[in-house]
């Protein structure tokens, strides 16, 4: 039998771009239940953002913070949370577990009636664990105009809006079940809590992405612990979706209701933006991404400097969203000369490896190393990735500058 509740009622507290606001959470975290969530703000997070970001590792990005990625080289295949990157159309809601609703609706179901799922509901249902990555779809979109020369726009990531963790909660295949999801169903709208997006005047509403109901019935799970604690708030606390190797957007955060519905759903997150537009793309835009595509890179900063006649011990990470990673091979003198790294981890299905290589540098100067993936269904990284004017999906190999003296 489905579950039925009250409609949802939810705790938000507006973040400002003055720090100390968020003290009026002392009475929320006295109130809060046991799984109410970690409640400990952090006062000198940049405005919208709830966690501490140093700048050791964070770039912030307006409403977003990019990890450093080099700073991954002293982490495990998980990010640990503080080093976890966020991205937010808004700002972060601080939302209180006890209040929170799950809505499923639409003509999908049977019956049509709205289902409601609260948070305790859904931590009595059967749990499951999954490590998955979490990965921006315009993770290296600066990339294309740093290297390629190419203009687009949006956020200029580098290599640091992707993450891996290890991610407990529940089946949506099961919670759609439950809500009596119609055989004819085909697609679904997830949608957030965060409060709606506006751009140029234009409010585009809460954040929401169709999900077909093949991917949602497949492997696609209603998250509420991360590396085994609770949510964070930055990171959809109480419940987010969790959709393994699907770019970002489709992982929606602060879950809030799911339409399901027989017919194909639409929303700006797949008309107007998460397409692929541009010269080498259908006019009007590709279809909307769903995967993600496949990279590799060094644990250096652009521009590092090593010493010459030392053996250095390079490391990084490949990761592809299209097959477990099966080789990956570097070059130290800007791609004359290839080599296979030293793979640390066993290569699966939505995560990433981690390798070694050595190298002595004799001669000083400029050097650009490189690194490139393929994986186990034979992609490989290209020299180029094939340019989108809002940059998405970068994949080419990575030209990483050192200097060597």
């Amino acid at each position: 039998m489905p579950y039925s509740s009250a409609p949802a009622r939810r705790s938000l507290l507006k973040l400002l771009a003055a720090g100390p606001a968020v003290s009026a959470l002392g009475g929320l975290a006295a109130a809060a239940p046991a799984y109410a969530g970690p409640m400990d703000v952090v006062a000198d997070a940049a405005p919208g953002i709830v966690k501490a970001l140093p700048p050791e590792y964070f770039t912030v990005r307006g409403t977003n913070a990019e990890a450093r990625y080099e700073t991954f080289a002293d982490t495990g295949l998980l990010t640990p949370v503080d080093r976890f990157f966020v991205r937010s159309h808004t700002s972060t809601p601080v939302l209180d577990a006890a209040d929170w609703r799950l809505t499923l609706w639409g003509d999908g179901l049977h019956g049509r009636s709205p289902v409601h799922f609260t948070y305790g509901q859904l931590r009595d249902l059967p749990s499951v664990t999954r490590t998955a990555l979490i990965e921006c779809a315009g993770n290296g979109r600066s990339l294309y105009t740093t290297q390629q020369g190419e203009p687009v726009s949006g956020t200029p990531w580098t290599l640091g809006a992707v993450g891996a963790a290890r991610w407990r909660g529940v089946r949506l295949a099961d919670v759609l079940r439950r809500a009596g999801i119609a055989h004819d169903a085909v697609d679904l709208q997830p949608r957030g809590l965060d409060d709606p997006y506006v751009s140029g005047g234009v409010d585009f509403g809460r954040v929401r992405r169709p999900l077909p109901v093949a991917k949602a019935l497949d492997d696609v799970i209603l998250a509420y612990e991360m590396n085994g604690e609770p949510l964070p708030y930055d990171h959809g606390h109480p419940v987010r979706l969790v959709v393994p190797s699907w770019a970002g957007i489709a992982s929606v955060k602060w879950l809030g209701d799911i339409e399901v519905s027989t017919k194909p759903l639409a929303s700006p997150w797949s008309t107007d933006w998460y397409r692929l537009f541009g010269d080498a793309h259908p006019a009007g835009g590709s279809a909307p991404i769903s995967r993600q595509t496949l990279k590799s890179a060094y644990h250096l900063p652009f521009g590092a400097t090593l010493e010459a006649g030392r053996l250095h011990r390079l490391t990084g990470r490949a990761w592809s969203a299209l097959a477990p990673v099966r080789t990956v091979e570097v070059s130290t003198d800007g791609g004359a000369h290839w080599r296979h790294a030293r793979l640390h981890d066993t290569p699966r299905r939505d995560g990433w490896v981690r390798w070694s290589v050595p190298w002595r540098p004799h001669a000083t100067g400029r050097v650009t190393l490189l690194s490139r993936t393929t994986d186990a269904a034979g992609n490989t990284q290209p020299e180029r990735a094939v340019h989108n004017t809002l940059g998405y999906l970068f994949d080419a190999v990575v030209r990483h500058p050192v200097t060597v003296v």
